[in-house]
Formats: C-alpha cells, structure tokens, sequence
C-alpha cells in the first residue's frame, strides 16, 4: 500500500497488532523473524522507499522486536511500550550514537536535542528554568498577537500554502520570545532558511539509508553546509552583542546567558548558546507549525469535528481573542491538537545505538545495533486505540492519555528527555488554532496529492494549499 493520500480520495492508513513472542532464555537477535533481507543493502532499500509503511509492516507481521540490517548497521526494532520505555529510560546505554543522530548534530551540534551522557544532564538543568510555567505563560499575549498579525494578511477566497503559512507564524513567535528578533530580521531570514534546507537533506540522507558521509559533495549537501555557516554567522554576532551589553530584554537568549551551574558557577560558552539556541528554533518552530498543518488538514476532511471546535469557540471566546486563562476551557480544542498528534505525530522515528551488549526480553543486542521506535506505529496501533486511523478527538475525553500505557502516546517523547518546551508547545498550537478558527474554516485545494515527509520532523513534502472561507457570525 502506498503511503501517498490525496484529497478527495485518501487512502486507508496503516494500523498494526503485533504478535506476542515469548522466549524463556537469552537467545542471539537474529533468531528472532525478520523480512527478507537484500544481499548488500539489508533492508536499507525498503526502509528508505517509505520508512513509515516499511515499519507498520514489521511490527504488523514480525511481532515486538524485529531484527533489522540498515547497510552495514544492524538494527532492532521495537514496537511494545514497555521494550521502548526500557530502552529510553537506560540512556547511560541507549544513546544518540547513531548515523541519523551525527546527521542531525550538524544542525543543532550538541544542544539539548543532540548530546548524551553527563554534559547532556547538565545543559537540561541550566535550561530548565527558562521553561518555568509562569515564564511560559507570560508568552501567551504573544502568540495572539502574532497570530492575529497574520489574519490580516488572510483574505476570503484565497488559496495559500497553509503549511508555509503556520511556519512563518511559529517562527515569529520563537524569534521574539527566543532571540527577541522581528520575523523580517535578516537573522530570522538566515535561520528559516537554513532549516528548511536541512530538512531537504536530512530527507535525502535518510532515503540513501546514511551510507555516505554527511560532508559528501552533493549539491543540496554543500548547500545545506553553506546555509549553516550563514545561520552561525548571525547567531554568534547576535550572541556576541547581547554579551556586550549585558540588556534583560525578557527573552529566553537573556535568560541563557545569565544560568549559572550550581556547582562551579560556570556559564555556557557561545558555542553552546548557539546549540541550545538551535535547537530551540527548531523544537519550538518546526514541530507547531507541522501540527497545525496536519491539524487544518483534517478539519477539513471532518466537518462534524470542525462544527464542534466552532461551537466551542463561539461559546468561549464570544469574538474576542484568546487568553491564557481560556485554554481549561477549551477541551474540544486541545483534543483536537492531541488527536491530529497522535496521527501525524511531529517526530515519527526515535534511535538510540547500544553503547555495549544488553539483553531485551530475552534476546542479546549486540553492540552498536541501532534501536528504531516510531511513535507513528505507536499511534496507529489497534491494540490500544480504537478504529486506529480515523480522526476521533472525542477519544482523548475522561482523561484517555492517563489509561494508556507508557510509551505507547507520546508525540512529545517520553522518558527522561521528554520534550523541554512540550508546555510551549500545547499553550501556542491551543491559542493559534483557536484563533485563527475563531474567523476562518480552511477547504483543500483540489488537484494536489497531500503527502506526509519523513525527517527530522513530519513536514507535509509539497506543502498544503487551502482556500480560506471567512466565517459569519
């Protein structure tokens, strides 16, 4: 089956129930089913053609674990909550060693999102505190306002790519409350650009199964390369003059440079701003506004869901703008956000490589195997979710995420690098989405195929066009 849905037409998504396997004593990886294997690549070529298929079919017809040869890696993955949960708590053995990982790290280098070990323990508690849900909350105001700058350059009747619609959006929101910048500044220009190279070529370098170098001479490569420079150009000099002279401007960079470790008092080096600073701008910018694509995606494919967020809207907010204060009050709305995660989560794949040889549920990993989850298969599974392909916010009611096994939702994460900014994140899709449905009911164009991306992030790979309808009230 492909992975391709269009609209009007969208094809059935993958759903899986796994078999149990029962095994009494520690037994060799390989012994364990597997799909056939090709010569040279493994399964490198299957994995690559359409990694999220490849993988709802292995835990569909292999079972829990299903030893995997990604080139010359060899792989395991893992689709039961408790294996991956066991698998992420033991982070001291499961670490970010992988091919994917040292293609990542070339973007955001050892922040939050990229380190391991002792330093990564570190950098997570100088940078708590700027998550602090007071601070966070205080960004409320802002994200209206931005939002509420772009309904004035929405018009009925148009059509606009509504995916590049939602990235301008949350990346207005993460300059002004990261690096206190305007959208137009030529360091938001340069940062936007180069994420989205990246997120070209990190899609390339998995579809080559990361068998060649990350500096090998291609040309998205050396654009990807030139793109960064020009970002860490900005970067550091923004960093520098915020150093010089030493202005609390109220966002999270000045907060940065005043963290202090509580052991030896030392701060982070520019360097390590610049990787933390990265790495926020992309969490923060990249996984929101794919959400909220994939959001207004499907509220147009579910009037009767759409109906119910408007009525909620109306009631609420009776026209006016939201607050902070009116997020308990929407559930309708948040559920919406939690269902459109759990179908399109914003990260679809989580690696870890075994730093040293362990035995799971019986069966040896070897060293250096790299250990593939996917929060994708996680969510679509019919084990624990109801017809697991249909759009049913109404599921997340009576609080259905506390009934669920850990490891098995988790578009956000889960274990002890569960998503820093997930606060952030819930408050600014909640307010932008109430927002902008407050004045607008958003219809697929015609003609085009809507086709999910799998990178860093779950982008939609050709964008997603939309013609806004104005609401009456």
């Amino acid at each position: 089956m492909s992975s391709d849905f269009g609209y009007p037409a969208i094809a059935q998504f993958t759903s899986f129930r796994a078999a149990p396997i029962m095994m009494k004593t520690v037994q060799p990886l390989a012994q364990l089913p597997a799909p056939k294997a090709h010569v040279l690549l493994g399964h490198s070529s299957y994995f690559s053609k359409d990694p999220l298929q490849f993988l709802c079919e292995c835990a569909q017809q292999y079972g829990d674990m299903v030893p995997l040869r990604l080139g010359f890696s060899q792989a395991c993955f893992v689709s039961d909550p408790s294996l991956m949960m066991e698998v992420l708590r033991e982070r001291t053995i499961f670490t970010k060693n992988t091919p994917g990982w040292r293609a990542i790290r070339t973007l955001v280098g050892t922040g939050l999102l990229g380190s391991d070990g002792d330093f990564w323990a570190r950098q997570r508690q100088l940078t708590q505190p700027i998550f602090h849900h007071q601070r966070i909350m205080a960004y409320g105001s802002l994200m209206v306002k931005a939002t509420e700058h772009l309904l004035d350059r929405w018009q009925d009747g148009t059509v606009r790519d509504v995916h590049q619609d939602m990235m301008r959006l949350t990346l207005d929101v993460v300059m002004q409350t990261l690096l206190g910048v305007d959208l137009a500044a030529q360091e938001a220009q340069a940062i936007a650009h180069a994420l989205d190279v990246s997120m070209q070529w990190f899609a390339q370098q998995q579809k080559q199964g990361f068998l060649l170098p990350n500096n090998f001479p291609l040309p998205l490569t050396q654009r990807y390369f030139a793109a960064i420079r020009k970002m860490d150009d900005l970067v550091y000099q923004l960093v520098r003059q915020r150093r010089a002279n030493q202005q609390d401007t109220g966002d999270l960079l000045s907060m940065l440079l005043q963290v202090k470790d509580e052991t030896d008092g030392s701060q982070m080096s520019d360097r390590q701003l610049r990787d933390e600073l990265t790495t926020l701008v992309l969490a923060g910018h990249e996984t929101t506004a794919n959400a909220l694509a994939w959001t207004w995606m499907l509220l147009a494919q579910h009037p009767e869901v759409e109906a119910q967020l408007h009525h909620e809207l109306d009631t609420v907010l009776q026209g006016r703008s939201p607050t902070v204060g009116d997020i308990p009050n929407l559930p309708i709305t948040q559920n919406i956000l939690k269902e459109s995660m759990r179908l399109y989560p914003p990260v679809v794949l989580i690696a870890r490589s075994a730093s040293q040889p362990y035995v799971l549920k019986g069966h040896e990993i070897p060293q250096n195997c790299v250990m593939l989850m996917s929060p994708w298969v996680m969510h679509r599974s019919d084990r624990y979710f109801d017809d697991p392909t249909a759009f049913k916010p109404q599921r997340w009611e009576q609080d259905f995420e506390k009934q669920l096994p850990k490891g098995v939702y988790i578009p956000f994460g889960e274990g002890p690098r569960i998503c820093i900014g997930k606060g952030f994140a819930q408050m600014e899709a909640t307010l932008m989405l109430a927002t902008l449905a407050q004045h607008y009911q958003l219809r697929l164009a015609p003609g085009q195929t809507v086709q999910p991306q799998p990178s860093i992030t779950l982008r939609p790979k050709h964008g997603l066009r939309m013609t806004l309808q104005a609401r009456s009230h």
